[in-house]
């Protein structure tokens, strides 16, 4: 692994992180971490975690790398009237704006995102920021 993305060590670690605070929570969650080029290292479906939100989580932290922003804030510049209106249709409609995406960064530059769906948006982003904070 280099330094500038995350590795499968790093992205088990991050996850491990994230899947304490969901159980802490009691919010089974789906958790994915991706490198810098946006590509998938590693995911994991809790236990009674949402099907639907597999490709969610992965989307958001694919989002929270492309654009190198949490994906709660590109959410509050998405909407009606604001800068990014419509970019949730771009890319195929990859593009999640609401809060659980989070850019992992190592010395100032961005070497990956992680992504979080499952739960109420609160807590999306408590186990985001959870995982994000183990790197």
């Amino acid at each position: 692994m280099t330094n500038d993305t995350i590795g499968l060590a790093e992205a088990r670690r991050i996850i491990d992180a994230a899947q304490g605070k969901a159980e802490e929570l009691g919010q089974p969650q789906n958790v994915a971490v991706v490198d810098a080029g946006g590509n998938l290292v590693a995911h994991i479906r809790m236990d009674g975690g949402w099907i639907g939100s597999v490709d969610i989580s992965i989307n958001k932290a694919w989002t929270a790398r492309a654009f190198d922003t949490e994906t709660s804030a590109l959410g509050e510049n998405s909407q009606p009237g604001e800068q990014f209106y419509g970019i949730a249709a771009s890319n195929d409609g990859r593009v999640m704006i609401f809060a659980g995406g989070i850019p992992l960064q190592r010395g100032g530059q961005v070497i990956g995102a992680i992504g979080v769906s499952g739960g109420t948006g609160k807590q999306d982003q408590a186990v985001a920021e959870a995982g994000a904070a183990a790197l």
